[in-house]
């Protein structure tokens, strides 16, 4: 996969599978209008219930086809041991200085998972200190340039959220649920033996369908996600607002 320099958006997760279950119709949306959109995954969520960090990794390179971005990272900090400390923080940062995206997206800022709060709060920090300039990191050999993106924005998990703004992603569903189900360790088998989880159940999917649902119903629309801001938004034309 060839991997761009500079990136429109930046989407970080604290799990591999978080970004598409929560953002991946936005993400194949912006794709499809030639954006260049990549994915940073925290953890190679090893300390998951099912699968193996093994699967985990060959689902992840599956559904980064299904949504073509244009790259991703896994920063193999600890599954539910990673913390906002200066070590993870700077592994962040590095990543935001590689690639300098316009937009970030990022974990829920409350969500039952206590990983993705975290996660949250990790990524929010780590765009601030991206942009100043005697925080010094190197990649590759090369020291970097301070950089900040223009917005942070967090995508809404399990535990509802009244979102700041709604995308329309009714189009590009097949693809969203797609990449969904590339995780197939993660979700419902009726011949898997491995324990049940909260997402492994039957009607899991259906019930993030349900959510994106009464989201779209908000704008008008079949299926959208919704995320929250750290700053106002500006809206220049407010005829083309839904």
């Amino acid at each position: 996969m060839k991997e761009k320099v500079t990136l429109d958006i930046l989407a970080f997760a604290a799990h591999p599978d978080d970004v598409e279950l929560a953002a991946s119709g936005t993400v194949v949306k912006h794709v499809s209008m030639g954006k260049t959109v990549g994915v940073v995954d925290l953890t190679k969520g090893e300390m998951g219930t099912r699968g193996t960090v093994e699967q985990r990794a060959a689902e992840a390179a599956e559904s980064t086809k299904i949504l073509g971005l244009s790259a991703r990272v896994n920063l193999g900090l600890k599954d539910c041991f990673f913390d906002e400390n200066e070590q993870d923080l700077l592994k962040i940062v590095e990543q935001i200085r590689r690639f300098n995206p316009k937009i970030v997206l990022c974990n829920a800022i409350s969500d039952r998972h206590p990983d993705h709060s975290r996660a949250s709060r990790l990524v929010s920090r780590a765009c601030f200190l991206a942009g100043l300039q005697k925080i010094k990191t190197n990649f590759n050999g090369s020291q970097q340039v301070a950089f900040r993106p223009d917005a942070v924005y967090h995508y809404i998990q399990d535990r509802w959220v009244d979102p700041d703004f709604i995308v329309d992603v009714t189009a590009y569903y097949d693809k969203k649920i797609q990449s969904i189900l590339a995780f197939k360790s993660q979700f419902f088998n009726p011949d898997s033996v491995e324990p049940e989880t909260p997402i492994s159940s039957e009607g899991f999917i259906d019930s993030i369908k349900a959510k994106d649902m009464v989201l779209g119903r908000f704008i008008n629309a079949k299926y959208a996600e919704g995320f929250t801001v750290e700053r106002f938004l500006g809206v220049e034309d407010i005829t083309k607002l839904k």
